[in-house]
C-alpha cells in the first residue's frame, strides 16, 4: 500500500507550446465560443448536438469521423450547431478495465500516461485543424484540464464526478460551457448543488496554486438517466422529468439555466438505437411546454462509424470498443430529423 513514482511529466504548458493551436483556429475559437454561449443562454435558438463516439480511442477513426461530420454539418446549420465528442478519458465505475486514450493510447498495451497526454491533446488539434470543428471532451481528472484549455468548447463533468469538490470548483474556473451530469443514482438535487457550486466565485487549491474563480454562468444540467436500487436503468427525459427540472431549476437561483439530454447511458439503457426516439420524444416536449422550452438547449449523442460496440481487438474500424454507438447512415438521417424538428 504504497505510491510509486514513476517519472515526473511535462507541465502542461510545455505539452501546448509544443503542439500550439494554430493562430487562425484560435481567432475561429473566440467566434465559435460565443456562439455556443448565445445557444446555451437562449439567445441563439439552435440546438446543440454535442455527438461522436462514446471514447475517442484511435485517432485515424476519429478523425475520420469528425472530417464527415464537418462536411455534414452545413446542411443542418440553420438549426444545429454541431460540437464533435472527442472524448478521452472513460470512467470506470469499479476502476479498473480501458480507461481511454489518456491511460491507453494504444488500447491492447499496458498504461502510458505521458505517451497518452501527447496523443489526446495530438487528436483534438487534428480534428480542430483539419476540419474546423472545436471539441468537446469528459473531465475525469480537473488538473489534466489544462493540457486542452485552448483547445475545448465544450467540457462535461461525469455522473461519478458531478459530487467532487474539485470537479465543481475546477468548472467554474473554465471559460466555455461545462455540463455537470446528473449522478448514477440520479439526484437532481446533486446535480443542481453542482451547477450553483461552479457558478459561484471560489478560492482553492488548483496544481499546487491558490487560485481564485469567478464562476462559470454557463455551468448547466445533462440528464442522462439513472440506476435504480433493483439495479434498472430508469430514463429520466420524459415530459414529467423535464417539467420537475424546470420547476426547481429557476433564474432566481441559477444563472441561465439550461438542460442538455444526453441520449445514451441510461436514459437508452445502452440500447443506441433508442436515441432516435428519444431525441424526437424531447423534441416534442419542448414543443408541448414554454417552460421545458425555457430550460431545453440540445443533446449529447453517442454515434461512430459503425453501428454497435466490440470488444478491445475486435478490428472493424470505427466501431466503438465502449458503449455501442449508431452507426454514420444513422447518425446522419438523424440530425437530418432533428434539424427538421427543432
Amino acid at each position: 500500500m504504497s505510491f510509486n513514482f514513476k517519472r515526473h511529466l511535462p507541465i502542461p504548458m510545455e505539452i501546448r507550446e509544443g503542439m500550439p493551436l494554430s493562430y487562425e483556429m484560435t481567432q475561429r475559437k473566440v467566434h465559435f465560443d460565443r456562439i455556443v454561449s448565445d445557444v446555451m443562454t437562449g439567445r441563439d435558438k439552435r440546438v446543440l448536438a454535442i455527438i461522436g463516439p462514446c471514447s475517442a480511442d484511435r485517432e485515424d477513426a476519429v478523425l475520420e469521423y469528425a472530417t464527415r461530420l464537418a462536411a455534414f454539418q452545413e446542411r443542418v446549420a440553420e438549426k444545429l450547431v454541431v460540437i464533435p465528442r472527442v472524448y478521452t478519458n472513460k470512467p470506470r465505475t469499479k476502476g479498473t478495465g480501458y480507461k481511454g486514450l489518456l491511460h491507453n493510447p494504444d488500447p491492447e498495451a499496458s498504461d502510458d500516461v505521458l505517451e497518452g497526454i501527447k496523443a489526446v491533446r495530438h487528436m483534438h488539434l487534428r480534428v480542430i485543424e483539419e476540419t474546423g470543428l472545436f471539441t468537446a471532451d469528459e473531465m475525469l481528472y480537473p488538473s489534466n484540464y489544462q493540457f486542452l484549455v485552448d483547445l475545448l468548447s465544450y467540457v462535461a463533468v461525469g455522473a461519478r464526478s458531478v459530487e467532487n469538490q474539485e470537479h465543481r470548483l475546477v468548472a467554474g474556473g473554465i471559460p466555455v460551457p461545462v455540463g455537470m451530469k446528473n449522478p448514477t443514482g440520479g439526484s437532481m438535487s446533486v446535480m443542481l448543488n453542482s451547477i450553483y457550486a461552479a457558478q459561484q466565485p471560489q478560492t482553492f487549491i488548483y496544481r499546487n496554486w491558490e487560485v481564485e474563480t469567478t464562476g462559470n454562468p454557463l455551468a448547466h444540467a445533462v440528464l442522462r438517466g439513472r440506476i435504480g436500487s433493483d439495479g434498472r436503468w430508469h430514463a429520466n427525459y420524459h415530459y414529467e422529468h423535464l417539467e420537475h427540472l424546470a420547476q426547481a431549476y429557476t433564474e432566481s437561483d441559477f444563472a441561465n439555466p439550461a438542460v442538455i439530454v444526453d441520449t445514451n447511458h441510461d436514459n437508452s439503457g445502452k440500447r443506441p438505437l433508442e436515441q432516435i426516439r428519444i431525441v424526437r420524444e424531447v423534441l416534442d416536449s419542448a414543443k408541448r411546454s414554454g417552460e421545458v422550452a425555457r430550460l431545453f438547449r440540445g443533446f449529447m449523442i453517442e454515434s461512430y462509424l459503425e453501428d454497435g460496440r466490440q470488444d478491445i481487438g475486435g478490428g472493424v474500424y470505427g466501431k466503438s470498443i465502449t458503449d455501442p454507438c449508431l452507426g454514420w447512415e444513422k447518425t446522419e438521417a438523424l440530425l437530418l430529423e432533428m434539424a427538421e424538428l427543432a
